[in-house]
């Protein structure tokens, strides 16, 4: 059987996204403060990705797309010191939840910037997803979380800009430019954090995070851009609402409320079918090709 375009990039946004939803975990596990997580987490980020670059010899490619990549390293770099200062001061399912509005921002952005027409069933998708984040939000007591809830807010804007710019240049070095977005949140991070404070387990969970979990995530999320709209593939951050939630409660007892559940019950179902649709529709396009054969 062939694999399609959209079948490609559909796994690899599927990968991503269930790397990712260990984040909160993560965070969680390294029990210390934020600004000491986002840099680590950063700098152990740049050295593996920053190596792996040298190795492939990729530097030179920055001059191709130099602007337009040095946009996604900030907006990369930004994302990540968000998302950790949010969990910081928000449970981990109110910020999951908030940045399950990407897809909003990234269907603007690719209209505004790209003239990107939005397919209809993906706006259907996203409007029964916001209605299932209602229902999680309804569980949730956001009085004493409005810091948190304002860093998700933004990382969930800083997410829809930098897929869309992506999508723009695809000739963008993934690799690279994830790198030089850790070296950037660990230089924001740097003169607040308390980096040498840390005991070994607290090391140990940070080195994980920023040499495997979330270098994968990201570059498979990325990447995913090239083959699906970036409308497409914010969508898919929407899984991280159920599996991050549910990652936190099995293991350390932060237990979501029944609204919470209802609305990951949505979200889940609609993703399914909504990727079923584009799945079906693609192998029918790809069947109208002469020479090509899909079974």
């Amino acid at each position: 059987m062939q694999t399609s375009t959209y079948q490609r990039g559909l796994m690899i946004v599927i990968l991503g996204v269930i790397f990712l939803s260990f984040d909160g975990l993560l965070i969680r596990l390294a029990a210390t403060d934020g600004f000491t997580i986002v840099f680590w987490r950063g700098f152990l980020m740049f050295c593996v990705l920053g190596a792996l670059c040298l190795a492939r010899r990729k530097l030179s490619t920055l001059r191709v797309h130099l602007v337009a990549s040095l946009a996604s390293a900030t907006l990369l770099g930004l994302i990540s010191a968000l998302f950790v200062l949010a969990v910081m001061n928000a449970s981990v399912a109110n910020v999951v939840v908030i940045l399950s509005t990407a897809p909003l921002f990234a269907a603007i952005f690719s209209r505004v910037f790209l003239g990107e027409r939005v397919a209809l069933r993906t706006l259907i998708a996203i409007a029964l997803c916001m209605l299932g984040m209602g229902l999680v939000f309804l569980g949730e007591g956001a009085a004493g979380m409005l810091l948190g809830n304002l860093f998700a807010l933004a990382a969930a804007l800083a997410i829809g800009g930098n897929l869309t710019l992506l999508r723009r240049y695809p000739g963008i070095d993934t690799i690279t430019v994830i790198a030089g977005g850790g070296l950037l949140s660990s230089a924001i991070a740097w003169p607040m954090a308390s980096p040498f404070a840390l005991e070994a387990p607290q090391f140990g969970v940070l080195t994980l995070m920023g040499l495997v979990q979330m270098p994968l995530a990201t570059v498979l999320i990325n990447s995913a851009t090239r083959y699906l709209p970036s409308t497409e593939v914010a969508l898919f951050y929407l899984v991280e609402t159920a599996l991050g939630t549910l990652w936190v409660w099995w293991l350390l007892g932060e237990e979501p409320t029944a609204s919470t559940l209802a609305g990951g019950v949505v979200v889940i179902t609609v993703l399914v079918i909504h990727a079923g649709i584009g799945l079906r529709r693609e192998r029918q396009r790809l069947r109208l090709e002469p020479g090509v054969a899909v079974k």
